[in-house]
């Protein structure tokens, strides 16, 4: 395992697998490289692929770990011609074509359920008033950047978990306040009460579903969940 490691090392910066050594996490350990190229089982699974296996599975797909990869209205598919084309697709045709518009992702972390299940495989959604309970929490792992910003912004929010740099999002004064009041306490509705007077409760909703979006903050849903009981 050390000489292929250390084989891996020596490929020139252009040949196909470099590029996914410098990536993805299985290549850092001598275990998970074992399970990455030696596994006799191992296969690799394109969205419809892992969709399919999933139905045939008797399991519902729930939500990608870090979602705004695959989602056509983040990073620069957002600003691509035919975005709006891939927005009015089926979520997983969406996820599907971004993926190929990606071309270059190398591994699927995501949640799944039992399709017999009570309740919504996904329950977060902003169509309804659930929303205004949620209690949205900052991750860890996200960046703020205050430096070197473009024009009109207050600051670049990073997800340090993200293989893809178009995902930075810059957010303007306005917004930076609005996740100013995200504490890990106040729930959706009371950061709009909080803050709305001066933005509109519309756009505070969409901002914060769009932090959500682009995996900068995830919700506690117990309370509305405990509400709509």
């Amino acid at each position: 395992m050390r000489d292929l490691g250390a084989l891996i090392g020596a490929l020139s910066a252009d040949h196909p697998i470099a590029a996914v050594a410098r990536r993805a996490k299985d290549f850092r350990q001598p275990d998970a490289l074992a399970d990455a190229l030696l596994h006799p089982q191992d296969r690799a699974y394109s969205v419809p692929q892992l969709y399919a296996w999933l139905g045939r599975c008797g399991l519902e797909f729930g939500r990608w770990f870090e979602q705004a990869p695959y989602l056509p209205q983040c990073g620069a598919i957002a600003g691509m011609p035919h975005a709006a084309r891939l927005a009015s697709l089926p979520t997983p045709a969406q996820h599907a074509a971004v993926e190929l518009l990606r071309g270059t992702m190398t591994r699927h972390n995501f949640i799944a359920c039992r399709d017999d299940r009570v309740g919504e495989s996904q329950p977060i959604a902003f169509d309804g008033d659930a929303w205004r309970n949620y209690v949205p929490l900052r991750l860890p792992w996200t960046l703020s950047i205050n430096e070197r910003l473009p024009v009109g912004a207050a600051a670049v929010l990073i997800n340090r978990a993200h293989t893809f740099p178009d995902l930075a999002l810059p957010i303007n004064p306005a917004q930076a306040r609005i996740y100013s009041a995200i504490d890990g306490k106040r729930s959706v509705g009371e950061i709009v009460r909080s803050v709305a007077g001066a933005e509109g409760a519309d756009c505070v909703r969409r901002f914060i579903e769009k932090l959500w979006e682009y995996d900068q903050i995830v919700f506690d849903a117990s309370g509305s969940q405990l509400h709509s009981e």
